[in-house]
């Protein structure tokens, strides 16, 4: 399997509902270094997995509707704890909703698989991978 990765960053404002959250569940902020790897098997009529280029330029799209945001105003996760696991979970199918879209060129839609990774720390990180 072949896989290319692009990278950006978002910054977001969310609190969360449950006891577990702790302090998380005031108010803060968080800023995500966020990774897009798409994956598949065979390489395209030009030798690549996607365009690099226009894999960061859709990836830094979905992540723009995201940042400078406070989610807990959004109405599409009305409801919902925004955890980490959770956005790249949104991410992902966002990314894949363009991809299928012809967003990222004709060939992308042969991808087979999409992971999004969303760093929290250094130490910390969350992944959602899904199929194309």
């Amino acid at each position: 399997m072949f896989s290319v990765t692009v990278r950006d960053h978002m910054m977001i404002a969310h609190s969360f509902r449950g006891d577990v959250f702790g302090p998380a569940r005031r108010l803060h902020g968080a800023t995500y270094v966020v990774d897009a790897t798409f994956r598949r098997a065979a390489l395209d009529a030009d030798n690549i997995v996607v365009d690099i280029g226009r894999a960061g330029d859709q990836l830094h799209a979905v992540l723009a509707e995201l940042t400078y945001r406070n989610l807990d105003e959004a109405p599409e996760f009305a409801g919902t704890n925004t955890s980490t696991e959770a956005l790249a979970r949104f991410v992902a199918d966002r990314l894949a909703e363009r991809i299928h879209a012809g967003e990222l060129g004709h060939t992308a839609r042969e991808l087979d698989g999409l992971t999004v990774t969303l760093h929290e720390s250094h130490v910390a990180w969350a992944s959602y991978e899904r199929s194309l």
